[in-house]
């Protein structure tokens, strides 16, 4: 994926009325991995060991109409859902622009027991912005249509799931008496994040006049009922803010009370500056925020509607966003990962990459080779993009509590505690950069605790399992040719198999 200018591959408060979840027939069934980075706080850390990934046990599209430019895919693909049952929740676009659809399937062979089509309509965008559900806890699929209004239905893990009910954050009879105006003019624009009580949140985008008057902001809506919404620059008391960033999940505090939120003065188009605000969950009030800087030059930093950074929060508490630097390319186009305490108070050190990815949580003990004091250590890609660098992309784990000396910006960043490098030669580059690689094309990975060992994905179409004792990539399968492919994650079922995506395709590898 692009950065932007880049030469390489891979860039990658108003109280309204009352909503109605219908009652399951039959018991709901809790996901497995419920949400983009599995849960609301985006850990991405699996339950179960992953099983060796030696072949492709089935698969399927997730793009029935990819639209190619050249060798590139420019597109943000949801992530797919996974139920406690085994069922894998699917959002796949239908054609070429727009029309959505959700698809349940059994994840021992990939049957599909049901299909569902969505109204949902990508905002004004450079790059397509993800289509993104959520399972909630409680068991409720919750599913991003037009006009800013989720569907939600549940017995999901039934041939028949329950008949969707409408949930409009603004109000069903505003909607209702001018659906016109707000199907034109309102647009989800971030992955949902659901909290242990089934309440949803997401980031929506206003681009014309509506009945209410409307500004673009962040939504709630209970399971139980009730909906509200803050618009961006009320939340971040600044009238220049005008949105929540394209494909940025919120995140939640780990008692769920917090919600963390980044918004930025983009159109959809661009990279602008930015906040990460932390509002109260239940009534979306201001707490504290934050101002996004570059922490080399002290600037502004550059949060881009073209990535696929979410907060990340930890165990601790502790919060971590990627930006994009400012001025770029001074730090190659890899940005930073900002770390801050929960109450948003600077801490540590950044890490050397994170503009267009959302950090995953490795716990310590995973690596045998770690001497630190941290608990916890964070994953992230690490890619140095052929032009700006030498094109030797890597993946690292860092330690989010110790420092090093970063030999490329000169800055004080995360210490390295294990990197490895992307494999397959980069023929693109190899001419002037001769130990370029393909990249890492991640917006996260899947963190296997058990197994000792990180699940993602290379841009030469490889699935990689990544083992964090002995430090090697010790397994890959081929699942395409390759090519500049969209942003992707990976997943960890309930019974091992690991799911990745590359080139328009869900594949489910396994034993």
């Amino acid at each position: 994926m692009h950065p932007p200018l880049s030469v390489a591959r891979c860039l990658s408060v108003a109280l309204l009325i009352a909503v109605s979840v219908p009652a399951a027939a039959t018991s709901p069934s809790l996901p497995h991995w419920g949400s983009y980075g599995r849960d609301a706080q985006h850990s991405a850390v699996s339950t179960v060991a992953s099983q060796p990934i030696n072949r492709i046990r089935w698969q399927m599209a997730v793009d029935r109409k990819p639209q190619y430019s050249g060798d590139y895919l420019y597109i943000h693909y949801g992530s797919p859902l996974i139920s406690a049952a085994n069922t894998v929740i699917v959002p796949v676009k239908a054609r070429a622009f727009g029309t959505y659809r959700v698809e349940g399937h059994r994840g021992s062979d990939g049957k599909r027991l049901w299909r569902r089509s969505s109204s949902y309509v990508s905002p004004p965008h450079d790059w397509v912005p993800s289509f993104s559900p959520v399972l909630s806890p409680t068991g409720t699929l919750w599913v991003p249509g037009k006009g800013g209004v989720v569907n939600s239905f549940n017995n999901i893990d039934s041939m028949r799931p329950s008949r969707a009910t409408r949930n409009v954050f603004y109000g069903n009879d505003a909607y209702r008496l001018h659906r016109r105006d707000y199907t034109r003019n309102v647009f989800i624009n971030t992955p949902l994040t659901a909290d242990n009580n089934g309440t949803v949140y997401f980031g929506f985008q206003v681009t014309g006049p509506t009945s209410l008057n409307l500004t673009s902001g962040i939504a709630r809506i209970a399971e139980g009922g009730g909906a509200t919404w803050v618009g961006a620059a009320t939340a971040a008391a600044d009238p220049a803010i005008t949105k929540v960033a394209h494909n940025s999940a919120p995140a939640l505090s780990l008692d769920g009370t917090r919600l963390y939120v980044v918004v930025n003065q983009a159109d959809g188009l661009s990279a602008a500056p930015g906040y990460l605000l932390e509002l109260d969950s239940t009534t979306l009030a201001f707490i504290n925020k934050v101002r996004l800087v570059d922490p080399l030059s002290g600037m502004d930093a550059q949060i881009h509607d073209d990535g696929t950074a979410s907060p990340t929060v930890g165990p601790d508490g502790d919060v971590y966003i990627g930006v994009l630097e400012n001025p770029y390319p001074s730090n190659h186009f890899r940005g930073w990962l900002l770390h801050f305490a929960a109450s948003l108070a600077p801490k540590g050190f950044p890490g050397a990459f994170g503009w267009d990815d959302t950090a995953s949580i490795v716990p310590a003990a995973m690596v045998p080779s770690y001497v630190g004091s941290s608990a916890y250590l964070v994953m992230t890609k690490y890619n140095n993009y052929a032009g700006v660098g030498d094109g030797v992309n890597r993946i690292a784990i860092l330690d989010p509590n110790d420092s090093m000396l970063d030999p490329i910006s000169g800055a004080t960043v995360m210490k390295e505690v294990m990197t490895v490098a992307g494999p397959t030669p980069d023929q693109d580059h190899i001419a002037m950069f001769p130990n370029a690689v393909r990249e890492w094309c991640i917006n996260t990975a899947a963190v296997d605790s058990l197994g000792k060992a990180i699940l993602v994905n290379n841009e030469d179409g490889k699935l990689y399992r990544w083992d964090t004792v002995t430090g090697l990539l010790s397994q890959s399968l081929v699942l395409t040719p390759g090519l500049g492919e969209a942003y992707t994650p990976t997943l960890i079922g309930p019974d091992g198999t690991v799911y990745a995506i590359n080139n328009g395709t869900l594949f489910a590898t396994g034993m």
